[in-house]
């Protein structure tokens, strides 16, 4: 089946479902030379990890096995393969509902393009929000890779349940939504109210998650269809329960005059440079150094148990439904290490198109080490 792939010289394949035995990824494109352990991909695991405070109680470790690419502690330019497998699958929850898709998933879509005899209807299978494990796998190891061109990619909630939360303004900054668990930059205590909230209510919050990513070189993207922004924009709308995508000041600019809606520009270090964030580090969809921002937008958890109406696939009466299971109260607070992992994919993927890194082999230097530490000294522990 087509579409389980992503990216051209740095490609991430993702496989596996959400109540098989295990999921994962390839990488293939990763130049030899670059330290890479499971404890680096665990790290990142984390963040996305289920069973944790405020998630889906479905309690999973994600220990990360890799089995190929990698020898002696490095990597050897071949194909890097990791396993993840599943502990905590109870498929009994779906028993009940195998026959009602369930609305506002990928139900109904799965049935009508496989057949309802090829469904997997297990929590969603190919189609649950499990299968971006392999995402963050391969978005670890495109940091790591970026790490050599000084490329910090960072993420963090800035709107819960329509409430707005602060944004960063420095990438140390943005690395300390690492140690939240809302992944917010401040107001915790709101972040949390909303979500006893909606929990009390047995429904679900939707969110907007902002991806920035720190000192990206000039050229990445390429004119005119495979635009930084372009790519950037089909990584997070691949994202399971992504509604909407903005660069820089996004949709606010279809409100502004002409006037109003340019970045100025200025010299800064001897350089011409954006002096302003509306076109999120891009024109003509090509970086132009400095911070690359972009936002994706996520809708509520679709699976609660206030009832809504479906049909039931063997005798097409409409019934109502409400979905038993263990689910996130929103899904955007583990969105962000999937959001930061795609933008870290598209920029390793165009930093290789443009030769800012070697295809072959990484020189693996003190400056790669100090800003792969950064993710390190901001990552929870557990």
């Amino acid at each position: 089946m087509a579409g389980n792939s992503f990216g051209t010289l740095f490609r991430v394949t993702t496989w596996g479902e959400s109540h098989g035995r295990a999921l994962g990824a390839v990488i293939d494109g990763c130049p030899a030379g670059m330290p890479l352990s499971e404890d680096d991909l665990r790290a990142e695991l984390i963040l996305r990890r289920p069973g944790r405070r405020y998630t889906t109680p479905r309690r999973e470790p994600d220990e990360p096995q890799i089995l190929s690419g990698v020898f002696s502690g490095r990597t050897t330019g071949m194909p890097i393969s990791v396993v993840v497998w599943n502990r905590d699958v109870d498929s009994s929850y779906y028993e009940s509902i195998r026959e009602t898709p369930r609305p506002g998933h990928a139900d109904l879509a799965y049935v009508k393009k496989y057949g309802y005899e090829n469904w997997d209807y297990r929590g969603g299978g190919r189609a649950s929000g499990r299968e971006t494990v392999g995402r963050v796998i391969g978005g670890a190891v495109a940091k790591k890779l970026l790490s050599c061109l000084g490329v910090l990619v960072t993420g963090y909630v800035v709107e819960l349940g329509g409430v707005s939360f602060p944004k960063a303004d420095d990438p140390e900054e943005a690395l300390r939504s690492r140690l939240s668990p809302f992944r917010v930059l401040g107001n915790e205590e709101e972040a949390e109210r909303l979500l006893r909230e909606a929990l009390s209510e047995r429904d679900s919050l939707g969110g907007v998650v902002e991806v920035v990513a720190w000192g990206v070189p000039p050229g990445l993207g390429e004119p005119v269809f495979d635009k930084l922004k372009a790519d950037l924009a089909k990584a997070m709308m691949s994202i399971p329960a992504s509604v909407g995508f903005e660069v820089g000041w996004g949709f606010a600019l279809a409100k502004a005059r002409g006037s109003g809606a340019r970045d100025p520009i200025v010299a800064s270090a001897g350089e011409p440079v954006l002096g302003g964030e509306r076109a999120g580090g891009m024109l003509g969809g090509i970086s132009v150094g400095g911070p690359i921002r972009v936002r994706v937008a996520f809708k509520p958890t679709s699976s609660i148990m206030i009832p809504e109406k479906t049909v039931n696939i063997r005798t097409l009466e409409e019934e109502p439904i409400r979905v038993p299971g263990r689910h996130d109260p929103a899904i955007v607070l583990r969105a962000v290490a999937v959001a930061e992992a795609m933008a870290a994919i598209v920029l390793a993927d165009h930093s290789l198109r443009a030769g800012l890194l070697s295809p072959v082999r990484l020189e693996w230097s003190a400056s790669c080490e100090r800003v792969w530490k950064l993710y390190e000294e901001f990552s929870p522990a557990s």
